[in-house]
């Protein structure tokens, strides 16, 4: 029988922690560290086996914590004197691989002399042989690049015990299934295999059948909601900017009490601290505060002592204050479970409420899962401009203006001292209040200059819908001969140099600038096929940092060179000088995808 497991955490016990599960020593740590108190469904279902050896397949969609169900189990049962790689963990997108091998890295945080290595197409070579050659524990790649290192024999698996298959359905969408099925064939018989996939298509359970013994079927019921009467919205920022983003929501929103949320428990005092610099009411609480401070706190939090507390998701499970108007994730959790849980700290028993997520230009993946599992989309916010932030502060300071005037008595004793001054030193009137003003500021500026505004690039996803686009990436206007190179709005023309003589279509350019790139469909506008290039409408607001990414991207074996267009070209669509000839051959990853997804 197929055990099922409710998302929302409804199991038979309710209050298991991770220790339950057979977790010990510097892992339970570590989560502690993260900021983790009991395990979602997955985790609860899959640990234990996991531990015990079995092979699991896993049904589960993006944020159900199904990396922590995998990569716990590995961790925990590693053996750090062997040097050979003991798990391989495949993943379809450079993207994923990233946040896997980042969850591996925080997961070991307590545990010494763990090694783990991210391999995927786009980055050099060097690094990769330079570490397999002193030793990792745990390798983290995609299909292409993987393969790339067991046809040059740099990558050796003869001593591996775990493989995991994760977003097995995404792999073989993308192209990935000979290459799936090549790698699980050079490894070990005797290995432990865990495939997670969000479907169950026939491709997947052939798979199942063939390459995993006898395993354990876990499927997670999505359950999970948010409240009607919570307005979500996100914020495209980089790490970088994520303090100076938070004080500026904080000058524009019209908030009562907030929650500030962040992974870890030295983020809440950093965080706390800096805003308490800037003079604002705030403390910090996670899992190692004791509960006598966590009470005082949140009692001056419910009193209006207190008006922003910076939390982890341990310290503010089951933390109800009316006064809570805004949530804010300064850290968007890797689990959908837990964005629910804290985005129900405010909202309650029909109010309305607020969450504000900070979201990396790498953790859009983690914004699409949450929306599937919350079933409600998250609008895009724009970044408060200095405009907004002074015409707050004018308000605020007018407030403040007409407060002191309603203090009559006060009032006019500093009327005789102005008058006592105007009268000795023939000042207007209106310059000693301005004076008065300078005076009480002090050395802050009241206002920001529009001029020293930084450029803020949003690099979101594109949620026109695909007939909004026109002729895009589904491969409209393949052959335009009209000559017409205007980009459409709100994206700019990129040439790649393939084309219909290297028989390349739309579905393999898509496929290759998504894998190598980290591009969602509505990242791709309009894609025009001519014979010796090809040209691909990006995002305008592309960032240097997403094109540098994409400088080693082949397909059909060719270097894209990818470069915006000029809009110069000869009268058959080539391109000018093209010194580029067949035999430039790349090799399986810097190809992308064998047969990429259609959009």
């Amino acid at each position: 029988m197929t055990p099922e497991a409710d998302e929302t955490g409804t199991t038979d016990a309710p209050t298991q922690t991770f220790a339950d599960l057979g977790l010990d020593g510097p892992i339970l740590r570590s989560l502690k560290a993260v900021g983790y108190e009991t395990p979602s469904a997955i985790q609860a279902e899959t640990i234990p086996l996991l531990l015990s050896g079995r092979d699991v397949v896993g049904l589960a969609q993006t944020g159900t914590g199904k990396t922590a169900a995998f990569a716990l189990p590995i961790l925990a049962r590693l053996d750090k004197s062997q040097k050979a790689p003991q798990a391989l963990v495949l993943a379809p997108t450079r993207e994923l691989a990233l946040q896997v091998c980042e969850a591996f890295e925080r997961y070991a945080s307590d545990l010494k002399g763990v090694h783990v290595l991210p391999v995927y197409g786009g980055q050099g070579y060097g690094v990769q042989l330079s570490a397999l050659r002193r030793g990792v524990h745990v390798v983290v790649g995609t299909p292409g690049r993987i393969m790339d290192h067991l046809d040059k024999g740099t990558l050796d698996l003869s001593e591996l015990k775990y493989l995991v298959l994760d977003e097995a359905d995404e792999m073989l969408k993308m192209g990935f299934a000979e290459d799936v099925e090549t790698i699980l064939a050079s490894t070990p018989d005797d290995k432990q295999v865990a495939l997670f996939s969000a479907t169950m298509p026939a491709q997947i359970r052939r798979l199942s059948q063939r390459y995993l013994d006898d395993p354990a079927e876990i499927t997670v019921k999505r359950k999970t909601t948010t409240s009607s009467t919570i307005t979500q919205r996100y914020l495209i920022v980089s790490y970088q900017q994520k303090m100076d983003a938070l004080t500026r929501l904080l000058e524009v929103e019209n908030f009562e009490a907030m929650i500030v949320f962040t992974r870890t428990k030295n983020d809440t005092e950093s965080v706390a601290e800096r805003l308490r610099a800037r003079g604002l009411a705030a403390a910090a609480i996670s899992g190692d505060v004791a509960q006598a401070q966590r009470e005082r706190t949140i009692k001056q939090l419910k009193d209006g002592k207190l008006d922003i507390l910076v939390a982890t998701d341990v310290a503010a499970r089951g933390l109800d204050v009316d006064r809570i108007s805004h949530v804010v994730n300064f850290d968007i959790p890797i689990d959908t479970e837990s964005y629910v849980h804290r985005v129900g700290r405010t909202g309650r028993a029909g109010r309305t409420g607020d969450a504000i997520s900070f979201i990396t230009p790498r953790e859009r993946r983690l914004l699409t899962a949450i929306e599937k599992a919350t079933r409600q989309p998250l609008t895009e916010m724009h970044w408060p401009s200095a405009d907004e932030v002074n015409a707050t502060r004018l308000a605020r300071f007018d407030d403040s203006i007409t407060a002191a005037l309603e203090q009559a008595d006060r009032i006019s004793r500093f009327r005789d001292i102005i008058a006592h001054y105007v009268e000795h030193h023939d000042v207007p009137e209106a310059d000693v209040a301005a004076a008065l003003a300078v005076v009480a500021q002090g050395e802050t500026p009241l206002l920001l200059d529009p001029a020293d505004e930084p450029k803020r690039q949003s690099f979101a996803p594109d949620r026109r819908s695909r007939d909004d686009r026109g002729d895009d990436a589904r491969g409209g206007g393949r052959d335009d001969r009209r000559g017409d190179r205007r980009s459409s709005e709100g994206f700019t023309a990129y040439r790649i140099e393939v084309g219909k003589r290297h028989k390349v279509e739309p579905r393999q350019i898509v496929g290759a600038l998504a894998n190598e790139g980290g591009f969602s469909r509505g990242d791709f506008g309009k894609i025009t096929i001519l014979p010796e290039f090809s040209l691909v409408e990006l995002p305008s607001t592309l960032p240097p940092s997403a094109l540098e990414r994409l400088r080693g991207t082949r397909i059909s074996g060719r270097l894209i060179e990818i470069k915006p267009d000029s809009g110069g070209r000869s009268r058959d669509g080539g391109s000018r000088g093209g010194r580029y000839g067949d035999r430039d051959r790349g090799r399986r990853d810097d190809r992308g995808p064998r047969k990429p997804r259609r959009y």
